[in-house]
């Protein structure tokens, strides 16, 4: 007795029994008498040219129905209401086969996710199939969200709110994707011949904090990690950390932190569109530039040790300017060495108001921005830089915006909107 076969015989054959169900529920919808005309974008009333059979795959396996097909007489468009109704315009797949393809084209690579659905679900699509729908619900997505962000910013500012978010941070960072050739020709890179094989992700993520535990440590609040993210340019970014903050209630908020590394384009974005903001460095990236400093200043190594301890108590206490004043008293006498000392002495002299970290423990706030760093491991680099793999912009960009609508746990709120 095989267990296994008769198992997936008798899924097999109740799969074949719910599509061809589904087939008789559909019969009857987007055909027949309407009672309001249907309109081409054009402006033209369409007119009604008959039935027309629609295959598609469903969960459930292959299904079609007939509905009605509309005609405009001046442009000749074609409009299939029943399809509108059904959310299947323009696609051979329903929607709930696009969502569980959509998902696992995300999670996995897409060869990877047609295996997945064959076992899992007893679904036969092609790792192709996989790619175009994952890529396709991941470019509505971007349009999806991207509607919502146009709103935000465009509305007025709301009124007194009822409630205010305690403490809203806002967090971006940089993670390079491995693309195709065209995608990087021309572009400045680490490779040996200055080439780039990799475009920077610029990904972002909104929390928030209601509380501190006993010692005044920041709590993050559950579940209230938002992420938004896109190859694109600093500017354009701007504009889409921006409206994810305005969603999460920028306007409203008690206090607004940007908490991020040294890169300059990350405290330009700041000072354009969170300029009310507390601006924090990330800690143990201070303290990198730290160690690299004390590297450069010179010494035999237990005073090289020595410096970098008192260094990093001065760090956490905030006294940047007393690390400033030791480490220009101690320039190496190299002027290659001495330049590069400068360089950090100037990042310290350039970022101190960031680093008062002392200050912010008082104030009960994170100092290390180890939530967006793990966004970029776990949203980019899990999906789009495994082994192997290599991206055009517009793939990369559509898994990017699935990925960050399902981390940030608003898959159905999308798949609610398109149902509506």
């Amino acid at each position: 007795m095989d267990l296994e076969a008769w198992e997936s015989a008798l899924r097999a054959a109740v799969l074949q029994a719910g599509a061809k169900a589904l087939s008789g529920l559909l019969q009857g919808i987007g055909c027949g008498l309407r009672g309001t005309p249907v309109a081409c974008p054009c402006g033209e009333r369409m007119e009604s040219r008959g039935l027309k059979a629609k295959p598609f795959v469903s969960i459930l396996g292959p299904v079609s129905y007939q509905r009605s097909m509309f005609q405009c007489p001046r442009c000749r468009a074609t409009r299939y209401p029943g399809d509108e109704m059904l959310d299947i315009v323009a696609t051979t797949r329903s929607p709930g086969l696009r969502r569980m393809m959509a998902r696992a084209g995300s999670r996995s690579t897409f060869k990877d996710a047609r295996d997945d659905l064959k076992v899992y679900a007893g679904i036969d699509v092609s790792a192709k199939d996989v790619e175009r729908v994952a890529e396709a619900v991941g470019e509505d997505m971007e349009r999806w969200t991207a509607g919502e962000r146009e709103t935000l910013i465009e509305q007025e500012p709301p009124g007194r709110p009822k409630d205010q978010v305690p403490v809203l941070y806002i967090s971006y960072d940089g993670t390079g994707v491995p693309m195709v050739a065209a995608a990087v020709q021309g572009r400045q890179g680490k490779q040996p011949d200055g080439s780039s094989v990799t475009r920077e992700v610029k990904l972002g993520c909104v929390f928030t904090q209601t509380a501190t535990d006993d010692k005044n440590r920041p709590l993050r609040d559950p579940a209230s990690t938002s992420f938004v993210g896109a190859i694109e340019t600093a500017e354009v970014f701007g504009w889409r950390i921006y409206g994810e903050a305005l969603r999460r209630g920028l306007l409203t908020a008690k206090k607004v932190v940007v908490l991020a590394d040294g890169a300059a384009w990350i405290w330009n974005i700041a000072q354009l569109h969170f300029p009310q903001a507390i601006q924090i460095i990330d800690l143990y990236h201070a303290r990198e530039h730290l160690s690299t400093l004390c590297k450069l200043l010179g010494g035999p190594e237990p005073v090289v040790a020595e410096r970098r301890l008192k260094y990093w108590d001065l760090m956490d206490a905030g006294e940047i300017e007393s690390i400033l004043s030791a480490a220009r008293d101690a320039l190496p006498e190299d002027l290659d060495m001495r330049k590069q000392a400068e360089a950090e002495v100037g990042y310290l002299q350039n970022n101190c108001d960031r680093m008062r970290y002392a200050q912010f423990r008082a104030l009960g706030l994170f100092v290390g921005s180890g939530v967006v760093e793990a966004g970029c491991k776990t949203v980019i680099g899990q999906r789009l830089k495994q082994s192997g793999m290599e991206w055009s912009v517009r793939g990369a960009n559509a898994i990017i915006a699935l990925r960050c609508v399902a981390h940030s746990d608003r898959l159905e709120d999308y798949w609610e909107q398109r149902a509506a």
